[in-house]
This record gives structure tokens, C-alpha cells and sequence, in this order.
């Protein structure tokens, strides 16, 4: 019986992986499956372009994992049980159960409603495709003047406010920060995006917090109406329960607790990568949850499977981040770099040339998820052990 690598989720983290380990691992020992509830790979960084009426390319996760070897389930992951070392799925042939030997969580986030009255009901994101695509059907019914909010003052919300802004001059849009707008960035930085507000017309409202969600209004802690024909909730992501409720250890965030190699504390035979781990960066700080984040720790958790199952030592890889890349419309960008304690730097990059940079980071990323086995060493590598059919390794 062969070894069953199985892979939840196919976002940047998932789909690299996925490849990564069918290229590197021999397919007489190793069978790699990736379960994922849509049939299309989501550029998640380029949801808000979606939402204002832009047109994305769809790459099928079918064509992308056509001759890598990978499987593909198409199905909705509703429980993990690691003790029995199985999967729940639910798909298009109703309920099934996927057994496993190596486990790789990378199922990434949602968004985070904070408990907020309202949000479910009446906020929109820019978090899934579907969801989305729900946006932009009511944006695309919106008249002249129509009223927009955009709650939330980190990248997402400002990427969602400025995007939407640029693209429909005809709209008001605002955003709510619960503090200073961009009181993170450097104060160039910091100059440099109020400006971009200004130049697109986005309302700002500072240390503002809402407090409910309604049809046509959100209402703030001090009890003032902010106008909003549709509000879009950008105030941070939120894991599935699906970890907690299985068992595995997780941190406050619902996060699923990995050492270095990105292995669960709690059982060997899980890695999570993507916004799922809770992963702490070479700063002694946890990973931020985001797409650079992704790589690192897809990587590393790979990494570490392929070595562990061959009998070889782990290698380490990186895990620093750089800084933050804001796309503010489609001609204008920050690249704020920060230090070791993820302080912003003086240094930044902004203007066309910060644009063009994300745009080909963006390109980037999609073409590698694209070609998830490119540029992999061609060796297919053999298992150390071989695998009993009770799925107890035994020596080969």
C-alpha cells in the first residue's frame, strides 16, 4: 500500500504543495491527493479586483495538476479525525471519508466577523470567490453616488477602498480604521497614502469602531450613522474550527500549533501551512497571516515531509517577513519594508514603479501556481521505509 500524502485546501500554500510533493516523491511509493471544495484555483490577492468588475483569468486545478500525478477531489473538508488518521469530505457523491498517512493542512481563513450584529447578514468580503462575486453583483447595481464602506484599515481594506474608488469614480467610498490610517507605515509611507486617498476621494473615518452592520448604514461605538449602501467587512481573517474541533492543539486564533518544521505539536503525522499555522517567524513572532507567509511555510512544511519520509535531515527554511506590498489601484503601490521586530523602516517604494512591482508579484504568483512542479529536480526520490498494508511503516 502506498503512503497517502492527502492536502486540504488548494490556495497559494495547498496547490504548491501538492506539486511540489508529487514531483519530488516516487509515485510507486507515494500517493498525493488534494481536496478542495471548487473546481478553480482563487488568486486570493486579486479578490477586490474581481468584486469592482474586472476580469480575472480561471486556471482549472484539473489543468493545473494535469500529468504532476496529482489527485484531485473536488469535496468540502467538514472534519479531520487524527486519531483514526481520516478525513471527512462532502462532495457532488455526498459523504465520504479519505484515509491518510501524511496529513497537510492548508485550508486558510475566512473572514473574521468578531461577533459584530449584522456582518453575516448584511456585510459583503472579498475573503472567497463566491463571495466576491456576491459583491460584485451588488456593486454592478449600484447608480451614481451609491455609498460604499469599507471596514477595516489593513492591507485588504485599503487595497478594497482604493481599488473600488479608482475603478468607480462614481461611487463614495469610505473606510473605517480603528486607529490612524496607516499608522504602521513609515511616516513617508504614511504620506504617501492619505495622498492616494485624497487623489481617488476616499472619506476616511478614524478611530472609528462599528458596532453593527445594518441594510443600508453601519453604526459606530459612539453611536454615529455612517451611510453605506454596502459594506464590505476587511477587519481581519478567522480560521475554521474544523482543527479545534478535531482535536489538534491550537493557539487562541483557532491556528493549528506546528514546531519549526511546521509539524503539529500534537500529532506527528499533521503539517498545516498557509493562515492555518501558527507558525513563529525567525523574529520570535507569529507569521503574519498572509501570502508571503504562505510560501514560507508551504515550503518548509514540504520540505520536511519529503526529508522525513526519505530518511533525510530536515533542511530549515526561512521564515522572515519582509514587509507589506499595498496595491492602491491599478497605478499606484507601497512597498514598505520592515525590520526584525516588523517596524517599518524609513525606506519605501511607492508610485507606478511600486505598481509594476506588485503587478508582477501578483503575475508570479499565479504562473507558479499554474506550473506547481517548474523548476523541481526531476528525481523522483524513494520512501526509506516501506509502508505495511495496515499502514505501519516497516523497514524497506
Amino acid at each position: 500500500m502506498k503512503h497517502r500524502i492527502v492536502v486540504l485546501g488548494a490556495g497559494y500554500a495547498g496547490a504548491f504543495a501538492a506539486g511540489n510533493l508529487a514531483r519530488r516523491l516516487s509515485p510507486a511509493d507515494v500517493e498525493v491527493t488534494v481536496v478542495n471544495a471548487v473546481p478553480d484555483f482563487v488568486e486570493r490577492m486579486r479578490l477586490h479586483q474581481l468584486a469592482i468588475g474586472q476580469d480575472l483569468g480561471v486556471r482549472k486545478l484539473a489543468d493545473v495538476f494535469a500529468g504532476t500525478g496529482v489527485r484531485l477531489r473536488l469535496a468540502r473538508v467538514t472534519g479531520i479525525d487524527p486519531e483514526r488518521r481520516t478525513v471527512a469530505v462532502t462532495g457532488e457523491d455526498g459523504d465520504d471519508e479519505l484515509a491518510y498517512d501524511t496529513l497537510l493542512y492548508a485550508l486558510g481563513s475566512s473572514a473574521a466577523h468578531h461577533g459584530v450584529p449584522g456582518v453575516a447578514e448584511h456585510a459583503f468580503d472579498v475573503t472567497g470567490r463566491s463571495s466576491a462575486l456576491r459583491l460584485r453583483e451588488r456593486l454592478a447595481g449600484l447608480g451614481e453616488g451609491g455609498t460604499v464602506l469599507v471596514v477595516g484599515e489593513g492591507l485588504t481594506g485599503i487595497e478594497t477602498a482604493t481599488e473600488f474608488a479608482e475603478s468607480r469614480p462614481d461611487l463614495s467610498v469610505a473606510l473605517a480604521a480603528r486607529g490612524e490610517l496607516g499608522a504602521w507605515l513609515s511616516p513617508k509611507a504614511r504620506r504617501h497614502l492619505r495622498q492616494a486617498f485624497d487623489r481617488l476621494g476616499v472619506t476616511v473615518h478614524e478611530h472609528t469602531r462599528i458596532e453593527a452592520v445594518e441594510p443600508t448604514r453601519a453604526l459606530t461605538t459612539d453611536g454615529t450613522s455612517v451611510p453605506a449602501d454596502v459594506t464590505v467587512w476587511a477587519a481581519g481573517f478567522a480560521v475554521h474550527p474544523i482543527a479545534a474541533a478535531g482535536g489538534l492543539e491550537v493557539a487562541e486564533t483557532g491556528q493549528i500549533i506546528v514546531d519549526r518544521s511546521m509539524r503539529s505539536v500534537s500529532h506527528p503525522d499533521v503539517y498545516a501551512a498557509g493562515d492555518c499555522a501558527y507558525a513563529i517567524g525567525e523574529n520570535g513572532r507569529p507569521l503574519p497571516m498572509s501570502c508571503a507567509s504562505a510560501g514560507f511555510t508551504n515550503m518548509q512544511a514540504t520540505a520536511a515531509i519529503i526529508a522525513r519520509l526519505t530518511g533525510s535531515e530536515v533542511p530549515v527554511t526561512g521564515l522572515k517577513y519582509y514587509g507589506n506590498h499595498i496595491s492602491l489601484g491599478r497605478r499606484d503601490a507601497i512597498f514598505q519594508m520592515v525590520d526584525g521586530r516588523v517596524r517599518s523602516k524609513s525606506w519605501y517604494l511607492g508610485g507606478r514603479m511600486a505598481a509594476r512591482l506588485k503587478s508582477g508579484v501578483l503575475k508570479g504568483a499565479g504562473w507558479g501556481i499554474a506550473h506547481p512542479t517548474f523548476g523541481m529536480p526531476k528525481r523522483k526520490r524513494r520512501l526509506a521505509t516501506a509502508p505495511d498494508r495496515a499502514g505501519v511503516r516497516v523497514a524497506a
